[in-house]
């Protein structure tokens, strides 16, 4: 593998939905079927991919607005069913282990920040076998949504690590929003949830098409 001459950053921290995990299209269609579900107006795919990356009590905000907390706890509940049927059979992306298991070998502290619950993301980590390389995590329900600072303070507090010693990856705008919140720099991936036009505005360090971009980028620059 390539060898970077000098490191920029003491922290990687990662999004997990449309990051590492190839989940977007599950989550997209179980928002899309549940809003069918409980009687609200039907979603498109593209409208779900928008809010990839927000809470779930969020999300439904965004996309629907006022509806009563009856008809959010309806739609939270059966989305939740309709994930949760296919979360175990969520791939990585191509290099995704590999590439964490060769940051990890080279001293990178690295972390995971997410609109997932923590429920999910336990059972996403030991499904996945990243647990060993990811050293601390924060989820939605222990922090504010992103693109609020919290997860990347709370990560940058627990490690002792400065935000211009951080990165932050992620493929929403709303990763990217929290990094700008947080003084740290970041990357995007257009593979995920949002548009390479979508994510420019936030001014990444990089933006990759595909993993092996990204994984490149990281063992050369980071």
């Amino acid at each position: 593998m390539i060898r970077n001459k000098e490191k920029q950053f003491d922290l990687i921290v990662w999004d997990w939905d449309g990051t590492l995990a190839d989940s977007t299209g599950l989550i997209a269609l179980a928002l899309v079927e549940a809003s069918e579900q409980v009687g609200l107006t039907k979603l498109d795919l593209q409208q779900a991919r928008q809010v990839i990356g927000l809470g779930l009590r969020e999300a439904i905000n965004t996309l629907f607005g006022q509806i009563s907390d009856a008809q959010s706890k309806a739609l939270a509940k059966q989305y939740a069913a309709n994930y949760y049927a296919g979360e175990q059979n969520i791939p990585l992306f191509d290099g995704a282990a590999s590439l964490l298991a060769e940051l990890s070998r080279r001293g990178y502290k690295q972390a995971v920040a997410t609109g997932k619950g923590r429920r999910g993301l336990n059972l996403a980590l030991a499904n996945s076998g990243l647990t060993k390389f990811i050293q601390a995590s924060r989820t939605v329900d222990e922090c504010f949504s992103k693109p609020h600072p919290q997860m990347l303070d709370e990560l940058m507090d627990e490690f002792v690590v400065t935000p211009e010693r951080t990165l932050m990856i992620g493929d929403s705008t709303y990763d990217l929003q929290m990094a700008q919140n947080a003084g740290v720099q970041c990357l995007a991936v257009t593979f995920g949830a949002h548009a390479s036009q979508q994510l420019l505005a936030f001014h990444p360090k990089g933006i990759f098409k595909t993993f092996n971009e990204l994984s490149e980028w990281l063992l050369q620059n980071a």
